[in-house]
């Protein structure tokens, strides 16, 4: 039989892209948005069940859940890929947009899990893949609240994985990159709007010009539908898949190297005040 999967946040970028490797792969998919349109995939698809879910709305992720299940019997799969963005001062950001950030990006997450481990436990078997973001890894400026979002959902995944495992359940996390081809940045832009005061300009705009040179090639799309197809299908202990070279060099510099180098290396790229320290 097919495998069956469910994952969120499908419009576009990284979960549209999920989307069509699992189908192409032979698997039955749930594809979830909060305004479902089957153009975003060509048209319909035998082994695609488009349905409405937004992550901060109980409701909604029961109601996908169980449409899924009523479709294709069993959910083998969850990926969590639904999640917004945000670029701003922590100083100048309102509360009202940090508890946004964190609705969709942590509490969504909570809350599909929690949806779907009791179907899971009752089958025996099934993997939870979490996507967050190199900003977990290597958090850099002007993210403090996006990277406080995903590194709460980096502790909840790999606490969750030695909870499920004695149930056949894994629970893993995909963390991609940097990814200048989706819609991102671009669907945060409203949201992002006066929350780098002009006295964070020049800081500002250095930091954004040090992103923009880059020292590796940035992440795209079809590395993440991978690593996410790694995650669901490995049969090791793994929990923690980096996608993109960006996303793989910050993980070997975290993981592989002191604390004292890594913290130097991340101010070299991202600090514009560390070069002049260095001369002084």
């Amino acid at each position: 039989m097919n495998r069956t999967i469910l994952i969120t946040g499908t419009s576009s970028g990284y979960g549209k892209a999920i989307t069509m490797l699992f189908l192409d792969r032979g698997w039955n998919v749930i594809a979830t948005m909060r305004r479902p349109d089957p153009a975003v995939f060509g048209g319909e698809h035998a082994r695609l069940e488009l349905v409405r879910l937004d992550v901060t709305d109980p409701e909604s992720i029961d109601a996908a859940v169980a449409a899924g299940v009523a479709r294709f019997g069993a959910i083998d799969v969850l990926v969590n890929n639904a999640g917004i963005g945000l670029a701003s001062a922590v100083e100048a950001t309102p509360d009202t947009v940090i508890r946004e950030v964190f609705e969709t990006n942590s509490f969504g997450v909570f809350a599909t899990c929690r949806a779907i481990i009791p179907q899971m436990r009752r089958q025996g078997h099934g993997a939870i893949v979490n996507v967050t973001s190199s900003a977990a890894i290597g958090p850099m400026p002007l993210v403090a609240i996006y990277a406080g979002s995903k590194c709460a959902v980096e502790g909840y995944t790999e606490a969750l994985a030695y909870e499920l495992r004695p149930f056949g359940i894994d629970a893993r996390l995909v963390e991609p990159g940097y990814a200048p081809t989706t819609n991102f940045t671009a669907n945060g832009g409203a949201r992002m709007a006066g929350l780098i005061p002009a006295d964070y300009a020049d800081f500002a705009q250095a930091c954004f010009a040090r992103m923009a040179d880059y020292p590796t090639p940035y992440c795209t799309e079809a590395e993440v539908a991978e690593a996410v197809f790694a995650a669901a299908t490995d049969k090791g202990d793994a929990i923690r898949y980096p996608a993109g070279a960006d996303s793989n060099m910050l993980a070997e510099l975290r993981w592989s190297t002191s604390e004292d180098r890594y913290r130097r290396r991340m101010r070299e790229m991202f600090d514009p005040t560390f070069a002049a320290e260095v001369v002084a």
